[in-house]
């Protein structure tokens, strides 16, 4: 980090750094995902067309079913994206 710091690294090394550390995965619970993104329970739920205590509970699940996960990220905006990896090879899951 101190190469970065004091110019060190060519431009291309530079822009890769930067490019891995902006696909950097940050890993949260769901709870924690729509805290950081600022909505409470009750804004979510309304855009979920759930209930506040429906949502309680989802976020609260060790289990859930990818249905309930994406109506749950795509309130928040976001789509759901699942990935298996098997013997290090990451294959993205397009039929669930």
């Amino acid at each position: 980090m101190k190469a970065v710091k004091v110019g060190r690294l060519a431009p291309q090394a530079l822009a890769r750094v930067t490019t891995r550390a902006q696909e950097e995965i940050r890993e949260f619970t769901l709870k924690e995902l729509r805290q950081d993104l600022d909505v409470t329970q009750t804004e979510l739920a309304r855009t979920a067309d759930m209930t506040q205590s429906e949502m309680s509970r989802l976020e609260s699940r060790a289990d859930h079913r990818v249905s309930s996960l994406r109506r749950y990220v795509e309130a928040l905006g976001g789509e759901i994206e699942i990935t298996a990896i098997i013997g290090g090879r990451r294959v993205k899951l397009t039929d669930v």
